[in-house]
């Protein structure tokens, strides 16, 4: 645990300082909420009308979205430019290809707030705070250089599946999409993404599934790159899904059971991308597949590593380097809803953070698997968790959690993937808000030292507001579990 500088042990009130004094030496202490920020299900940046192609009002909200983008759906973070910033990137938009022609590809640059509990949006560049989600506030993928190997949105004049018998004429393409080249969801299913050192980011795609390559402007650089069906499972050369634009045949690979989780090793030289379910002609069902991919040649190696899943109905979230072979996995279920609220028939009952070692094999070859936490059951004595703490215990039930962070050695943050406007995991019939929570492990994890730095300062900047939250809570006591917001 990092130590707090004196300058800023020498602000704190009597009582706050004693209270960090305590918090250090917790070091034995079970795994605990310590954090929690919330985004509000409807919040939106500048861009061409969105949910055209949505259906009804779903959870009560009026769609489409005008001159507006949705800022959700994240599936994936990353450290932003400046310590207790971070850079949080939306998927695919509504949930599948048909739906989502007019979703922008981005990533958001935020700061949550664990004193207030409130996320903001700041510069992606300097990491300063914004009164509100702007161009300067995300980062925009594009395909101006034609890298792109198949047809996208922005070469059509109307959306793809807009022509409906109410609407002959179908619905025309935002020219900014357009004169841009802007990637859409209708192009590529993105779930995960990785900085390289050279500036260029790398995303891991779901419809081929596909590596996708973007310089530090957003602009695709290499055509998006195929995995090889390196195990020969069935007879296909490549790992397709059907929604690959290049299918040919009968596809061996679910829909959306892409490229969920990919990390990049702490030497910055390997991809590691992991499928999010098993290929269809593999009679293991509860075998996931990951796949390592080299920086340097942009080539697969053909190393493969086996996950094996609690159930074969279960499937992966996210997937984080924490040195050269451990790595986390988030895995779940795909139920939703609090198991504490009766109004929820069917709650979710398996949400759980795995430590795995590459280098450390079963007896079957598949990766051994350690229990971290199980987000159903987060304890929370100080009550931080408002509206999901029930007699102390932190639950975090959403359907999709696909965002995971190591802060420290001992703290991750971990952020929901909301669905907007379809999931409703905390509250009946409402759409869910996206919450940023830090969890404190009970034993330190071996981070690579080159993540020492960053860490260091963030360590410092939350642990001061957590403590300065945590004397609040004792003296004034718990807040209004029916408020649901630190």
């Amino acid at each position: 645990m990092p130590k707090l500088p004196k300058w800023l042990l020498g602000g704190l009130p009597i009582a706050c300082a004693l209270g960090f004094q305590i918090f250090l030496n917790s070091q034995a202490i079970a795994v605990q909420l310590v954090g929690r920020a919330v985004l509000p299900a409807s919040t939106f940046a500048p861009g061409p009308t969105s949910a055209q192609l949505i259906s009804g009002s779903p959870n009560g909200i009026a769609v489409p979205f005008i001159n507006k983008q949705p800022v959700q759906g994240f599936s994936a973070v990353l450290p932003g430019s400046k310590p207790g910033t971070f850079l949080v990137m939306a998927d695919n938009g509504f949930g599948s290809k048909g739906n989502s022609p007019d979703f922008l590809l981005r990533f958001y640059a935020v700061q949550p707030d664990f004193t207030t509990g409130q996320v903001f949006p700041v510069n992606l560049k300097t990491g300063e705070r914004l009164s509100s989600f702007t161009s300067e506030s995300f980062f925009q993928l594009n395909d101006k250089a034609g890298k792109i190997n198949f047809p996208i949105v922005a070469e059509r004049e109307i959306y793809p599946g807009s022509i409906t018998a109410a609407n002959p004429k179908g619905i025309v393409v935002a020219p900014a999409i357009k004169s841009g080249r802007l990637l859409t969801g209708g192009d590529l299913d993105l779930e995960s993404f990785r900085r390289a050192s050279d500036n260029t980011y790398w995303f891991g795609d779901e419809f081929g599934p596909f590596l996708v390559h973007v310089d530090a402007n957003g602009r695709v650089i290499d055509a998006p790159i195929p995995l090889p069906n390196f195990l020969g499972l069935g007879d296909k050369s490549l790992v397709q899904s059907p929604d690959n634009p290049n299918l040919k045949g009968t596809a061996n690979l679910p829909s959306s059971r892409g490229f969920e989780g990919m990390a990049l090793n702490t030497s910055g030289t390997k991809l590691y991308a992991m499928l999010e379910g098993a290929l269809v002609p593999d009679q293991e069902r509860d075998r996931l597949l990951i796949n390592q991919f080299d920086l340097a040649t942009k080539q697969y190696t053909g190393k493969t590593f086996l996950y094996r899943l609690e159930s074969p109905n279960y499937l992966i979230g996210d997937l984080t380097a924490i040195d050269e072979n451990e790595f986390l996995v988030i895995e779940r279920d795909s139920k939703q809803g609090d198991p504490n609220n009766p109004a929820f028939t069917d709650p979710a009952s398996f949400k759980r953070i795995y430590k795995i070692n590459i280098n450390k094999l079963d007896s079957h070859g598949f990766v051994q698997k350690e229990l971290l936490v199980d987000l159903l059951n987060i304890p929370d004595p100080n009550g931080i968790g408002g509206n999901g703490t029930t007699k102390n215990r932190f639950t975090f039930p959403f359907v999709t959690i696909e965002n995971i962070l190591p802060i420290d050695n001992q703290t991750l943050l971990v952020i929901n993937d909301n669905n907007y406007p379809f999931s409703v995991g905390r509250t009946p019939g409402q759409a869910d808000n996206t919450e940023f929570i830090l969890i404190k492990l009970d034993k330190p994890l071996a981070l690579a030292n080159y993540n020492a730095a960053s860490v260091a300062e963030y360590s410092n900047a939350a642990i001061l507001g957590l403590v300065a939250l945590g004397m609040l809570i004792v003296l004034k006591r718990k807040r209004s579990k029916e408020t649901g917001f630190l």
